[in-house]
């Protein structure tokens, strides 16, 4: 098992525990390392500085056991941000109709980027608006996918709604 999926597998039902969801994990660099971890609430309220050292805390004390990582490497905690990436299906579906960016595996229709508004998932596709019509994307087939930075997204985040 890669790095990444065994540390999400360690650290993910002690998140779960403590009201969190995890969001993504990602290991980077190759001299010095990064290991992110970014996280949520699960009842949809804010993240804080103490949740992200909570959550520091927990981790810590789960890797330093389990020691899934060799060498040393910098531990960042998160939340996801306003312009968040996407990285489970669900997140698709949450976010319909805002715009996103969407990196593909492999070229579906000539192109490996898509770009458009989205329109939820249905049956693993991820569906988009496009300038160039309706695209269903395979979700298995998705390597990076955010939301872009627009006014809308910006005044829904400030005006309560749960992101």
């Amino acid at each position: 098992m890669d790095p990444v999926r065994r540390i999400d597998s360690l650290i993910e039902p002690s998140l779960v525990d403590m009201g969190y969801e995890l969001v993504r994990v990602r290991l980077s660099g190759s001299e010095q390392r990064t290991l992110q971890i970014m996280a949520e609430r699960a009842d949809g309220g804010d993240m804080t500085v103490e949740d992200c050292a909570s959550i520091s805390r927990a981790v810590s004390a789960i890797l330093d056991v389990e020691d899934p990582i060799r060498g040393a490497y910098s531990l960042e905690v998160s939340s996801p941000g306003i312009d968040r990436p996407l990285t489970r299906e669900k997140d698709f579906d949450r976010f319909v109709g805002h715009i996103a960016r969407i990196e593909l595996r492999q070229l579906i229709d000539g192109r490996k980027r898509y770009n458009g508004r989205l329109l939820g998932v249905e049956a693993d596709m991820v569906r988009l608006a496009t300038d160039h019509g309706d695209v269903e994307l395979p979700f298995k087939e998705i390597t990076a996918a955010k939301l872009v930075l627009t006014d809308e997204l910006i005044a829904e985040s400030m005006g309560g709604a749960q992101h």
